[in-house]
């Protein structure tokens, strides 16, 4: 009797032996997928529901062997996570559980650029197909860091905006605890504020600090920033661009953005700044330069005296006017090799004939000049200083 029992409890060994090599060598077998493919496990599902979906798609060869594995991994402490994973072409059932048991799922990013306000970022991160979830309708000035971010599916909007703002708060946090002495900004937030004009100033890393220098130097000369993205925010808002020049009207308008008739800091800043245009505000260039003018080639010149300024401004004004005629001639030489020969020849009315309207530059774009628009005299506008500087003028004009 014990000697059957034995031959009994050993053929049951080889047995479960056996199912459990046959098991081994099905999950370890290469895969039925002959492209590559993806699929969503959703929270909530169990290792069966898993396993029928991964079969239905032909991501799997066997689910109940499949499933099995699941049960046996999870009391090990291995547990399917939910996400969007990718197969590729043989996969085997034990890659495919490897995958989604350490969450390796498949990658989505975002993409907020420097200078965007939160109305342009709030807009793109609804915008995205994968994300989920409500979000709010509106949001503070510059408290989003401008990044690209990793997300999986499932994620959402909520947990991307707050990992946009914990970066930002970090980042502050971080370059304020090293900023260097005697700033006229005096708050974080004062910091921000700045550093978001710089950011709407200047594209180009080399000249970053350069231009937070003039910005400094005005405060600490208690002259107005004079700074065109300003007025540009006061009127559109979160909006992002005026989509034409500014007006001499606008410029003399008293907002609480229009830097040009304000003293000091506009109230909020006027977009979302990265972290250069943050650690240039915090530890600027020494420099005694009071302004700058757009040099053409999408950089710019700077200058310590209104005197240098106005020359410097006079040669971007060659420069436009440089390349307006070359334009033009472009315009005209494109016309001619594509217009079709009229069967009449129209002769113009003389009397009927308008002149063209003269124009002006504001933002390095052309404007109609209007009785409420005509250019100032010159001199210098500073603060509490007396005069203006010439207009029409390139972007950023700073005096």
């Amino acid at each position: 009797m014990v000697f059957s029992l034995f031959v009994t409890l050993l053929g049951i060994a080889v047995l479960i032996g056996g199912t459990l090599l046959y098991g081994q060598r099905q999950l370890e077998a290469a895969g039925p997928l002959t492209t590559a493919a993806t699929a969503i496990v959703k929270s909530g599902q169990g290792s069966a529901e898993i396993a029928a979906n991964l079969a239905s798609q032909g991501i799997i060869s066997n689910e109940r062997i499949f499933h099995i594995a699941s049960a046996i991994y999870h009391r090990l402490g291995r547990t399917l996570k939910a996400g969007e994973y990718s197969f590729e072409p043989g996969d085997s059932m034990q890659a495919v559980f490897d995958k989604i048991s350490k969450g390796k799922g498949v990658s989505h990013k975002i993409t907020v650029p420097e200078g965007w306000t939160s109305m342009q970022a709030l807009h793109r991160i609804r915008e995205h197909p994968v994300l989920t979830g409500d979000m709010p309708d509106e949001m503070d000035e510059g408290i989003l860091l401008p990044d690209t971010y990793v997300f999986q599916r499932g994620d959402t909007r909520k947990q991307v905006i707050d990992r946009m703002r914990a970066a930002q708060a970090k980042v502050m946090a971080d370059l304020w605890a090293n900023r260097a002495p005697d700033l006229p900004v005096k708050s974080i937030d004062e910091a921000l504020i700045l550093a978001s004009i710089v950011e709407k100033e200047t594209g180009l890393a080399s000249e970053r600090k350069r231009v937070a220098s003039v910005f400094i130097n005005r405060l600490n000369k208690k002259m107005r920033l004079q700074s065109d993205p300003t007025i540009i925010y006061g009127i559109v808002g979160g909006k992002g661009k005026l989509g034409r020049p500014i007006r001499r009207s606008e410029i003399d308008a008293k907002t609480p953005y229009n830097t040009y008739q304000i003293d000091g800091l506009p109230p909020t800043p006027i977009a979302n700044p990265g972290r250069a245009a943050i650690e240039a505000v915090l530890q600027p260039a020494e420099t005694e330069d009071l302004y700058f003018v757009a040099d053409g080639s999408g950089g710019h010149v700077f200058a310590k005296t209104l005197a240098e300024h106005l020359v410097n401004v006079k040669n971007y004004r060659k420069i436009e006017r440089a390349e307006r005629a070359a334009a033009a001639l472009a315009a005209e030489q494109s016309a001619a090799e594509t217009a079709e020969p009229a069967e009449t020849t129209p002769v113009a009315d003389s009397e009927a004939e308008a002149e063209a309207e003269p124009t002006a530059t504001a933002g390095g774009d052309e404007l109609p000049l209007k009785a409420a628009d005509k250019p100032a005299s010159s001199g210098e506008v500073a603060g509490k200083t007396a005069g203006k500087i010439p207009l029409p003028r390139p972007r950023p004009a700073i005096n």
